[in-house]
């Protein structure tokens, strides 16, 4: 009584055994829920990682710039710690969110107006400047009070 296989597949059986064994080694341990876990909470860290990169890349301020203006968003405490303020409008670091007065001014002491341009040559500078007072902000249908 013959068994049909031949004398080839016999002498590499051992081999297929070996070689499933360390396969099936190799699947438990990629699959593994613990990996599969930390493959899973690290994912938004990856994301994040790679946006603030592709933003540094991109963005019209210098790196070092470009640092400072993604930390004034999470506010101005955490922006203190790395760099003194205050940021005037259009420039780095400024958000409309951490200017709370719409004065232009994020981040900056009370009362403190943006750096004015030098007085142009043949005007004369005994015209009163009108003092605008700060404008209520809205995004949308909320408004942003002073408290």
């Amino acid at each position: 009584m013959t068994t049909g296989k031949s004398t080839d597949e016999i002498s590499q059986s051992p081999r297929l055994t070996r070689r499933q064994r360390r396969a099936d080694a190799l699947r438990r341990k990629a699959l593994s829920p613990l990996r599969i876990l930390l493959m899973v909470l690290a994912l938004p860290l990856t994301t994040g990682m790679i946006a603030i990169g592709v933003y540094l890349r991109t963005s019209d301020y210098e790196r070092h710039e470009a640092v400072i203006h993604l930390v004034a968003l999470a506010g101005c405490d955490t922006i203190q710690r790395l760099v003194s303020g205050p940021f005037f409008e259009g420039q780095p670091g400024y958000h409309k969110r951490n200017d709370p007065d719409g004065d232009g001014v994020a981040c900056g002491t009370r009362g403190l107006q943006r750096p004015r341009r030098a007085a142009m040559p043949g005007v004369s500078g005994t015209q009163p400047q009108q003092v605008q007072a700060p404008r209520e902000r809205t995004v949308g249908t909320a408004k942003f009070l002073k408290p």
